[in-house]
């Protein structure tokens, strides 16, 4: 599939993420802009009631880590994924992550991608009442170590198993190249994918294998 259709197919779901958004809140769409516009302009309005929010139900979460994930744009699919985080926690919104990049699309598996650096959010009491009663948080909520393990496997077992280049693109060099990174259960996966990547005919690849010797 031509990258620019892929494009077209992302930004009409983005759209249908967001309009579900701004039905459960309330916020009327008076948008009259085509395609990317009308989903920006959607996502614009809907940022700033989720983040103020105290709570937000639980059956909100699906379709808010939806439209982190068919956003196409990384610098602002953070608007879903940090209400989500504040919200549902990021031990939660990681895991929803790596079961996108575990059995998503190529579409959703790119977006998770995108998305996954949002997670990471620092949380503060002061920036979303979402944080906690009194400014206090349960940690239970944010404990992702194993999760971001998770990610890792997911991570390199996708770049094996995909025929796409821009999927194995994407998944590759988003990982760490320091061994260090990767708990000791998942370094024979490691090996084998550098030396794999190490004969790949991409060169951003094969400079990821590079930097991980």
């Amino acid at each position: 599939m031509a990258e620019d259709e892929q494009n077209t197919i992302e930004t009409r779901s983005f759209l249908t993420c967001v309009t579900e958004l701004a039905q459960l809140l309330g916020v009327e769409d008076v948008g009259m802009e085509p395609g990317d516009r009308h989903a920006r302009h959607l996502a614009h309005a809907v940022r700033k009631p989720l983040l103020g929010r105290a709570s937000l139900p639980d059956d909100w979460f699906v379709p808010l880590m939806a439209a982190a994930v068919y956003d196409p744009d990384p610098s602002f699919c953070r608007w879903f994924i940090e209400p989500a985080v504040y919200a549902f926690g990021r031990r939660r919104v990681m895991a929803a992550l790596v079961d996108y990049l575990q059995v998503g699309t190529d579409a959703e598996r790119s977006g998770a991608v995108r998305a996954w650096y949002s997670a990471h959010v620092p949380l503060r009491a002061d920036r979303s009442p979402g944080y906690g009663p009194g400014g206090v948080r349960d940690p239970a909520l944010d404990e992702s170590q194993d999760i971001k393990a998770d990610w890792l496997e997911a991570s390199l077992r996708v770049f094996s198993e995909s025929t796409d280049l821009l999927i194995r693109q994407r998944v590759l060099l988003n990982l760490p190249t320091s061994r260090t990174a990767y708990p000791a259960q998942l370094h024979e996966l490691l090996e084998s994918t550098s030396a794999s990547a190490r004969v790949h005919p991409d060169p951003h690849i094969r400079r990821w294998a590079a930097a991980a010797d």
